[in-house]
């Protein structure tokens, strides 16, 4: 395992570079999945502005301003932020840096750095509209068109993805929160996908409506993007072990060409450091289960890119706007569900049932996709449109 990518380059290129220790490695694959995520996006918007599915909106921008105290202030509080936090990682005692994450949510950083490169910031915003400036500032109609917001979407995205996610943990934990809040609230652990979903969403939701582009063509132009999001962030669960791992698994393999670590793996220097001490390691990240579990996290990385190619090959036969989403809804809904089964969780009592959260609202996603399926069919049949969705 690699919690982050210092232990990952050392592991693979013997190089030692000690700066890789504040690139988590989850983070990292989360990252590279929002990036490759919207790019998909852009293409799928694009082409489906090139059916005529989409229209631009106009909207009038001014030209020419000079910088106002809103922009340099907020440049300032962005330089200050990366300077006092980030910058301070590189050039502070390793002593208050050993632990990135750690330091990341705490208060301590570097005041020098951070109003240094806030000024800089500051002043580059300042420079960049007086370069602009005009004599006599104009108004311009400028044309949008929805490919041309994937930036703002995937923003949207990032943001409240990761409130949802960490809200929902929580939640899911609410028992254990209450005895030990902060540990909730100030640490990077902790993030359950589909309280990112669903917040993610109403967001989104509110954005295209704000911005009037169609809402379930947006749907299914984003939904082979989400599957493969998803996909690539798991990547950032198995490589650094941070417990969305499975059951214990002591039986045998079914296959003898099958990996070890593919069927049942003890995650050793795991990032959450659970189970035994690793004998002759020393430092952090040298604990690893002393009984072998399903690898939930690739069984999820390769299942679900193998989801994603098929939206991305059946996208065409979906005649109906919404229904693709639909399909999606389900899909996810189903592969979650079932890969609950061998997945550690905490289990909710519900009636005298001990489902786990993950399993309820998985079978809400999966409904809720055939009710929308079964609806926009019922309302696009009387048009006379009939497709293989």
């Amino acid at each position: 395992m690699y919690p982050n990518l210092y232990y990952a380059f050392k592991d693979l290129f013997g190089v030692e570079w000690t700066f890789l220790r504040f690139v988590n490695s989850f983070g990292f694959f989360v990252a590279i999945a929002f990036i490759i995520s919207a790019v998909v996006l852009a293409n799928e918007l694009r082409r489906k502005s090139k059916q005529g599915l989409f229209a631009p909106t106009e909207m009038q921008v001014m030209v020419g301003q000079p910088a106002t105290f809103f922009d340099v202030a907020l440049n300032f509080l962005l330089g200050f932020l990366l300077g006092y936090k980030i910058v301070a990682l590189f050039i502070m005692s390793s002593s208050a840096t050993e632990d990135p994450q750690q330091f990341i949510f705490s208060t301590i950083g570097s005041w020098p750095a951070g109003i240094g490169l806030g000024l800089l910031f500051a002043g580059m915003k300042w420079w960049e509209k007086h370069k602009q400036k005009l004599d006599k500032p104009e108004k311009r109609t400028v044309r949008i068109w929805p490919h041309d917001r994937v930036g703002e979407i995937t923003i949207l995205a990032l943001i409240f993805g990761l409130l949802g996610a960490k809200i929902f943990d929580i939640f899911e934990n609410w028992g254990d929160f209450l005895k030990r809040p902060s540990d909730y609230i100030f640490s990077a652990k902790g993030l359950t996908f589909y309280g990112g979903l669903i917040l993610a969403g109403l967001a989104i939701w509110w954005y295209a409506k704000k911005h009037k582009i169609g809402f379930w063509h947006l749907n299914d132009a984003m939904a082979p993007t989400m599957m493969l999001a998803y996909s690539l962030g798991r990547i950032g669960c198995q490589v650094s072990g941070d417990g969305d791992w499975g059951i214990n698994n002591v039986s045998p393999k079914p296959f003898n060409w099958l990996p070890d670590w593919m069927w049942s793996y003890t995650y050793p220097h795991n990032v959450n450091e659970v189970g035994e001490p690793i004998p002759g390691c020393m430092g952090k990240y040298c604990n690893e289960l002393n009984t072998g579990v399903f690898p939930t996290p690739f069984y999820e990385i390769v299942g679900c890119f193998i989801l994603f190619l098929l939206i991305l090959s059946l996208r065409n036969k979906f005649k109906v706007p919404g229904t693709l989403f639909g399909f999606y809804l389900m899909l996810n809904g189903l592969e979650r569900f079932f890969i609950e089964k061998i997945r550690v969780n905490i289990r909710l009592n519900i009636f005298g049932l001990h489902p786990t959260q993950a399993e309820v609202i998985s079978s809400l996603l999966f409904l809720s996709g055939l009710a929308i399926w079964i609806v926009l069919k019922r309302k696009a049949a009387p048009s006379g449109k009939s497709d293989l969705s």
